[in-house]
């Protein structure tokens, strides 16, 4: 079973910045596409950035410019770098490994960022 623990997250101010860490367990991290996704509240879930095995990354429209994913293979670690923080930031942030072989997903258990003057 494949455990994703993301760490970081916490109370910023507007304009602040906060590093987002999710640590994979098992082999092969580097092959897999690893994402970060939000639950604002009273909000569906929303993707925020990915990064595929190569390195390409995507992101969320609201995020776009402010936010950097990046990964370090070595460490089993996707990290997102979110700068410019604003309210509507707030959210529960869930960690994501896909695969693409098996179509299977796997989800931490997620960390708060919450942006408030």
């Amino acid at each position: 079973q494949v455990q994703l623990v993301e760490s970081g997250g916490g109370l910023v101010q507007p304009g602040g910045s906060l590093r987002l860490a999710c640590t994979a367990s098992g082999n092969n991290f580097s092959i897999y596409t690893m994402g970060w996704y939000r639950d604002p509240p009273g909000k569906q879930r929303e993707h925020v950035a990915s990064i595929v095995s190569n390195g390409y990354t995507t992101y969320g429209d609201s995020v776009q410019g402010r936010f950097t994913i990046s990964r370090d293979n070595i460490k089993k670690t996707v990290y997102l770098q979110m700068n410019s923080l604003k309210v509507e930031d707030t959210a529960v942030y869930y960690c994501r490994q896909y695969r693409a072989a098996s179509g299977r997903s796997y989800w931490g258990q997620g960390t708060q960022v919450t942006v408030s003057s």
